[in-house]
């Protein structure tokens, strides 16, 4: 929704709809923000002061790892660099 955020009133209503239909999707896990994963994102990113990885790179790629999950629908290329298999390319 970040990334949708400046694209007018329209735009940002479908987003919304669009994240409820996610939401309450029952094949979709969602799994909370906590304290704990915050601070371990914020440890990660600690980690690479080497990469541009934004802190909700790190909190993913961490979630991630915790649930077992490889491919990931985007085209950041950051999450290639840490192995993940990014299902949206360029080629």
């Amino acid at each position: 929704m970040a990334a949708l955020s400046a694209g007018g009133e329209n735009v940002r209503r479908k987003a919304v709809q669009m994240v409820r239909a996610i939401l309450g999707n029952p094949n979709v896990k969602v799994l909370p923000q906590t304290r704990d994963s915050f601070l371990k994102g914020m440890e990660f990113y600690e980690e690479r002061p080497d990469k541009s990885y934004s802190l909700a790179d790190c909190v993913s790629m961490n979630a991630m790892r915790a649930e077992s999950l490889t491919e990931i629908l985007t085209h950041d290329h950051h999450f290639a660099q840490e192995g993940f298999h990014v299902l949206i390319t360029d080629d």
